[in-house]
């Protein structure tokens, strides 16, 4: 009866808001709430009940505070961790935290000051005053020496910094105790271990954390919000709100937006070329200006002949991208990717270090719940997974796992089915170009009124369509898949797993989206012979390009995958789940899944409002890593096909830092906190691909531009202006040669004796006809020496100063990119120099402190137990020593 008065209360606005005090806090009003477990109290099964309360004993034991609301249907249990809590675990997990002013300390962040306060820095920000934060709402903070936390030195903390235990961190340190409490007694394994277990086993419907009322209005005002596009973000607060592995995804993704402005431009630059120079492009000219030409069908019966100037328009817009600035914008990618790489890196180096957490390594990461439930199951393991001592308990241990006997098959089946979905993923691809052949020679398609544009511009879009849309089919299935097949392996921590599942992810995703790029770019019209003995897939001819090129065609299937790519995961991000947020929330509070209306869920408070939010799982940031690493290959591999593609990889990212802030603040629930260093394996990952980009701009560069040819005729021919280009790289063939005689019907063609193709073949008068002639061998010599000019090897500088019989793979792009790995350290001087001053003050400042208690600790045993002068000599030296040490150790 009270609870439906309490209901009835509630949904009448009597008790819509709770006040102030106890809107996330215990009833108290002091006690914040810093972790919640929710349940279905009401049909709760008495083995569920009996694991949750041998599950919260076991965190009252811990020190945790816990108190119940069961007002309505899912009860909630909300979880405070007290300061003595906190400071245990802070020191098991070595926690850094700032410490307070230390003497000399001043000096070394005034000097660091001064070095970035010259004449162009303080221009760039007065230029930049409008993207700068609102420092009223965020206001700069005082950088401060962080130390390993330890209860020992609690007086020399500045507790009182906003960075000292924040939220995220306290969030973490709970969820690390939630993940190894047992919930089953006298059978305490791996097996019965954690929250995530209890969720997984659906005795807690889900255990998060609370967002913050007032941080998190102040970021969506000023941070998740599309109209502060071009601000800064406040990042300090974001790593305070979300812990430092979520900051510095926002940090890469704004850092690498930036980047991408200077590499914009310059391609926007080199299309304005084209246009420009528009009109002096020779083979468009003379295209567009023939009026003779016939062109030998592209299909064996249905196809007729047709005139070379109805790919006017065609060659025209080939030229904006196969002009002769695509090797200069080819070579400043190269060159942009590795200083955007080396940069982020002196950069996040600066970001780690402020926020302390300089020095951490994951090799002191515990090991998974599931890897030691996995263990426990395991035959050979279990064993050795437990040590029990003589009072009877049951000690979880972390056995080594030897590889052959037990790791190898479970990696060995799941990189086998991976490789399984690329041959499926490379089957899909050959299908569509399979279609893409028919299509062609398919005379309702050929025979219209506009039949070449259809052929050159309209078949190509639509197979990219289709492309688009069986790459995002197979990603959706792969990447369920995906999961799975890490599960099955034994991963023993949570990086471990996450660099396992991101490895096989975009293997598969390279092959998905690129290998129809590649295709066009390396294969395409490169193997199609000739009319009297074409090469044939399945029956079919294959594709030609036409006489202006691959390229153009490049340039359309990169813009509707790229562009595509992009507005699909805009969608999927934000309206699936805001749908889901609402479905969710109004199920809830009709109680559309319930008869009876006290089945309701009113939310009223901030525990409540976050129960409807979706959950924030471990590898959330996976998913936004991989689009943006997919995107960074578009650019890096392709965009000489189509210099604007940075531009449009700019405009997306503008907009995705601000809806991923969006999603995480308002449709996901708080993730909890967790400590990291760099961006993982993703930068690894990126390195891979900048280092295949080379060789893929000198290929696309040799074999699907025209560059080389045009070289090479030039030089041959002594026709610099290129005026019969054209005609030298159309070759001639006899119509009576056919392999496959056309069916013309009533075609104006009937008549017709001798037809051309894109080809450079001896002509059918020759002695040799139809033999590759003398200048197809130059013209080849010509595009390989160009990828060995560009890509290949070079002899490294050591055998010419010492004879060494060696050659060093060396190439002028790859030597240049060493060059400028080398010039730019990982972290700068001025970052190195400034942590070795920190840690000469910071050893300084703890021998003194320990000096100091010493010195008090003595002088109390003086007045209460007198000592000769020599054993407090020998207590004073001995706690100096010691004193040293401990300096060192938590430096």
């Amino acid at each position: 009866m009270l609870k439906c008065c309490l209901l009835r209360g509630l949904r009448s606005g009597d008790r819509r808001e709770e006040s102030a005090t106890t809107y996330r806090r215990f009833d108290d009003g002091k006690r914040s709430v810093d972790f919640v477990l929710a349940y279905n109290g009401e049909t709760q099964l008495e083995e569920h009940r009996r694991k949750c309360e041998i599950f919260e004993a076991n965190l009252q034991r811990e020190g945790l505070q816990l108190e119940h609301n069961k007002v309505q249907r899912v009860h909630f249990i909300k979880i405070h961790a007290p300061t003595e809590v906190l400071y245990r675990y802070a020191e098991i997990l070595k926690i850094k935290v700032p410490l307070k002013p230390i003497p000399g300390q001043d000096q070394i962040f005034a000097e660091s000051a001064h070095e970035f306060k010259t004449c162009l820095s303080r221009m760039c920000k007065s230029l930049f005053s409008s993207v700068q934060l609102n420092t009223a709402l965020f206001p700069e903070r005082e950088p401060r020496i962080h130390l390993e936390f330890s209860r020992n030195y609690l007086e020399l903390y500045d507790t009182e910094h906003p960075n000292f235990l924040d939220a995220s961190t306290r969030y973490s340190i709970i969820n690390f105790i939630l993940q190894r409490q047992h919930f089953v007694e006298g059978e305490e394994t791996a097996d019965n271990l954690g929250i995530e277990k209890l969720v997984q086993d659906g005795v807690y419907t889900c255990a998060y954390t609370l967002h913050d009322k007032d941080d998190r209005n102040r970021l969506l005002k000023e941070w998740a919000n599309i109209s502060k596009w071009k601000n800064l973000q406040p990042l300090d607060q974001i790593k305070d709100y979300f812990g430092a592995k979520v900051a510095l995804y926002f940090a890469w993704l704004g850092f690498y937006t930036q980047m991408l402005i200077p590499i914009s431009i310059f391609g926007v630059l080199c299309f304005l070329y084209g246009f420009i120079t528009w009109s002096s492009d020779p083979i468009s000219r003379d295209i567009c200006n023939d009026n003779g030409t016939i062109m030998c069908p592209q299909c064996d019966r249905s196809c007729d002949y047709w005139r070379l100037n109805e790919t006017c328009t065609s060659s025209k817009f080939n030229y904006l991208i196969d002009n002769n600035m695509t090797v200069v914008f080819a070579f400043s990618m190269a060159i942009w990717a590795v200083v955007y790489l080396e940069f982020w890196k002196r950069y996040s180096a600066g970001l780690v270090h402020r926020w302390g957490l300089t020095g951490f390594t994951h090799h002191v990461e515990h090991p998974r719940p599931q890897y030691l439930a996995k263990i426990s199951r395991s035959k050979r393991l279990a064993g050795k997974a437990y040590e029990q001592d003589q009072a009877g308990k049951r000690t979880v241990l972390d056995p080594d796992v030897p590889f052959w006997s037990i790791k190898f098959l479970p990696n060995f089946t799941s990189y086998s089915i991976m490789i399984l979905f690329i041959c499926i993923s490379v089957i899909a691809i050959a299908g569509i170009i399979i279609y893409r052949m028919a299509q062609r020679a398919s005379h309702s398609i050929l025979g219209s009124e506009n039949s070449m544009t259809f052929k050159v511009m309209i078949l190509p879009m639509t197979a990219g369509i289709i492309d688009l849309i069986v790459i995002s089919l197979l990603d959706m299935v792969y990447s369920s898949l995906a999961v799975k097949l890490t599960n099955y392996e034994y991963c023993r921590t949570q990086t471990e797993y996450d660099e396992s599942l991101t490895i096989k992810n975009y293997v598969f995703q390279f092959v998905n989206y690129y290998s129809s790029l590649f295709y066009i770019a390396f294969l395409k019209g490169k193997f199609v012979g000739y009319p009297a003995k074409y090469n044939r897939v399945l029956g079919f001819r294959q594709e030609e390009c036409n006489p202006g090129g691959c390229l153009m065609e490049l340039c359309m299937q990169l813009v509707i995958i790229m562009a595509g790519k992009q507005a699909v995961n805009a969608i999927v991000e934000m309206l699936i789940p805001y749908l889901m947020r609402t479905f969710k929330e109004l199920s809830y509070r009709h109680g559309w899944y319930k008869s009876h209306q006290d089945q309701r869920l009113v939310p009223y408070n901030q525990f409540t409002e976050d129960y409807n939010l979706l959950p924030a799982q471990n590898n959330s940031l996976y998913v936004e890593y991989l689009e943006m690493v997919v995107q960074f290959g578009f650019i890096t591999l392709f965009s000489l096909a189509f210099p604007l593609a940075p531009l449009l990889a700019l405009l997306n990212n503008v907009i995705e830092v601000r809806l991923d802030a969006i999603k995480m603040l308002r449709f996901l629930r708080r993730p909890v906190g967790m400590r990291a260093r760099d961006i993982g394996v993703w930068h690894n990952i990126m390195t891979v691909v900048t280092r295949i980009a080379v060789a893929s701009s000198a290929m696309i560069i040799a074999f699907s531009t025209n560059l080389i040819p045009k070289i090479v005729y030039a030089a041959s021919m002594g026709d610099p202006e290129l005026n019969n280009y054209l005609n030298f790289t159309l070759a001639v063939f006899n119509t009576k040669d056919f392999q496959v005689q056309p069916l013309l019907g009533g075609s104006q063609h009937v008549n017709e004796t001798v037809c051309r193709y894109t080809e450079f073949r001896n002509s059918p008068d020759d002695p040799h006809p139809y033999k590759r002639p003398m200048i197809y061998w130059k013209i080849l010599t010509g595009r390989l020496a160009f990828i060995v000019i560009y890509q290949v090897s070079k002899v490294s500088a050591n055998r010419f100063r010492a004879n060494v019989d060696r050659v060093c793979p060396q190439n002028i792009i790859t030597m240049l990119q060493g060059i400028l790995r080398w010039a730019v350290p990982d972290v700068s001087g001025r970052l190195l120099k400034r942590i070795k001053r920190e840690n000469f003050l910071l050893r300084e400042h703890i021998i003194e402190y320990e000096k100091r208690h010493a010195m008090k600790l003595v002088q109390t045993e003086l007045n209460g137990h007198p000592k000769s002068d020599g054993e407090l000599r020998q207590r004073n030296n001995e706690t100096v020593i010691r004193s040293r040490d401990d300096a060192t150790s938590f430096v």
